[in-house]
């Protein structure tokens, strides 16, 4: 597998343009951009949520950090909590275990991004597998968090 088909999809009918980085196979997002010889801060990671009434949303952030919840929650007025890995999986099923595409929209999903993201020259992405990152320069990142809510929900986790 490479890129997963629906963000494929998604990326070719908003014209946005990427460049393919391949890795040896990785087990995590923290652990693909070691692989690929990138920095953690520019790799986005989506991290799937859920309010009390079933609907999802994806929050994208830098893969070398962690949501906070309460930020996320006092800012949107809402009460997300995370997805249970098993249903990540059933959601994402053009995409290996794991190797979730930050793209929350080609999985008509609503999204929110950490603005910590918008300031970096390149952005990669996991692709849907664990061999495969899409980079993108600060235009095409700026056209895919196009009409998003961009605000600070992160910090930074130390490894």
């Amino acid at each position: 597998m490479t890129i997963s088909t629906r963000l494929d999809h998604y990326l070719r009918e908003h014209d946005i343009s990427y460049q393919t980085i391949t890795h040896n196979h990785s087990r995590s997002s923290l652990h693909s951009g070691v692989e690929a010889g990138i920095p953690l801060v520019a790799l986005a990671k989506g991290v799937v949520l859920e309010d009390h009434e079933g609907h999802h949303m994806m929050a994208v952030l830098p893969a070398n950090n962690k949501v906070s919840l309460s930020k996320l929650n006092d800012e949107l007025n809402a009460s997300f909590h995370l997805v249970k890995e098993r249903q990540v999986y059933q959601l994402f099923e053009d995409c290996d275990h794991g190797a979730v595409p930050p793209v929350g929209s080609a999985y008509h999903m609503s999204t929110v991004f950490d603005e910590l993201l918008t300031h970096l020259d390149h952005v990669y992405i996991e692709a849907g597998d664990h061999e495969t990152l899409l980079k993108l320069d600060r235009a095409a990142f700026q056209e895919l968090i196009a009409d998003r809510k961009c605000f600070r929900f992160s910090s930074q986790v130390f490894h």
